[in-house]
């Protein structure tokens, strides 16, 4: 089979297609036959080399990805020759808190990914695609959705009538603005672009802010609440725009800690959470078991992920050189096949 590997060291210029045996599935494992994969921007980092953790080369890269089965070792009762399922982040984590997370164990490193033409799962570390999804929408699935759904569904316990500040239009930011509208919450969106501003307001979003105009923009989703504050923050940004976030905040609000898209250098006064009473928590993606129920509420309402662009999976260099860009507005998706 053809596959994608990061050689001998850190950077794009050393992802080499290269040919390697398909492997049989041992017991409680299955083959499948990748049907479409999707970039993140963990991927990104460890291709540059830039990630907080090294991993052992060659790897094959990506966590996101959707297949079909096409052969079942021993003992395989969850699935069966035909199915279609994605992968999950976590090979190791079921379900329960993060202490149950085996933590060594994550698609696309330290594990070998899903850019290739055939991946071996552990029956375990899959879910059953939504049937209502195509193949590039439901490889968007595994750790972006997951983890909007995990912060403010299995986490959060978002309630109607609740206000979600999302940060940015990324795949993270889209997908939780779309599952806090399935839920009855109002969504404010802060972008550097009032086109994608419009964008978002067109998926739902109740307001947006433009973070370049408006350097202070905690006051201004302030403002926007009539002074309440937001109930549940998305926070991308880092340490930079986490001071901003406690501004928006509401008293006993949620900040879930995601990424660093600002950058991993800033100052935070904890006596500034102490007095909002803010709960503050990291987001490591989800277990199978929220990714199981995510997938569950978008069969039923039909919800379709935000694609901005697709390549062919052999055209990784240049996805990936894309998606640094920061244009997108969504999730970038590569097809296989």
């Amino acid at each position: 089979m053809k596959a994608i590997v990061l050689q001998d060291s850190a950077s794009p210029d050393n992802l080499r297609l290269v040919e390697r045996p398909i492997l049989k599935p041992r017991r409680q494992e299955m083959l499948i036959r990748v049907k479409a994969t999707a970039l993140n921007y963990r991927d990104v980092e460890i291709t540059n080399g830039t990630y907080h953790t090294a991993f052992s080369l060659p790897l094959v890269p990506l966590s996101d990805g959707v297949g079909e089965v096409v052969e079942v070792g021993a003992d395989v009762t969850r699935f069966k020759i035909g199915d279609r399922v994605c992968s999950t982040f976590w090979q190791r984590w079921v379900g329960g808190s993060f202490r149950m997370a085996e933590t060594g164990y994550q698609r696309g490193g330290p594990y070998d990914g899903l850019l290739a033409e055939y991946a071996l799962l552990d029956e375990q570390a899959a879910v059953l695609a939504p049937k209502n999804l195509t193949d590039v929408e439901a490889a968007t699935l595994p750790c972006a959705a997951v983890t909007a759904w995990h912060a403010l569904v299995t986490e959060g316990g978002i309630k109607a009538g609740e206000t979600v500040l999302v940060q940015g239009t990324g795949g993270v930011s889209l997908f939780a603005l779309q599952f806090a509208r399935l839920s009855g919450a109002r969504v404010i969106v802060t972008s550097s672009s009032d086109e994608k501003l419009e964008r978002a307001k067109a998926l739902g979003a109740f307001a947006g802010v433009n973070y370049q105009r408006i350097p202070e923009w905690g006051d201004a989703v302030f403002d926007l609440t009539d002074g309440r504050g937001v109930d549940h923050v998305i926070e991308v940004g880092g340490p930079q725009s986490f001071q901003q976030s406690l501004k928006a905040c509401a008293r006993r609000g949620q900040i879930n800690v995601i990424g660093y898209l600002g950058g991993r250098e800033g100052g935070i006064n904890p006596l500034d959470i102490f007095t909002r009473q803010v709960q503050v928590r990291g987001i490591p993606v989800g277990s199978r078991e929220s990714f199981e129920a995510m997938c569950r509420a978008i069969e039923v309402n039909d919800l379709r992920p935000v694609i901005d662009r697709t390549f062919h999976w052999t055209d990784v260099v240049a996805a990936i050189g894309y998606l640094e860009e920061g244009s997108h507005f969504g999730k970038v998706g590569l097809v296989h096949g």
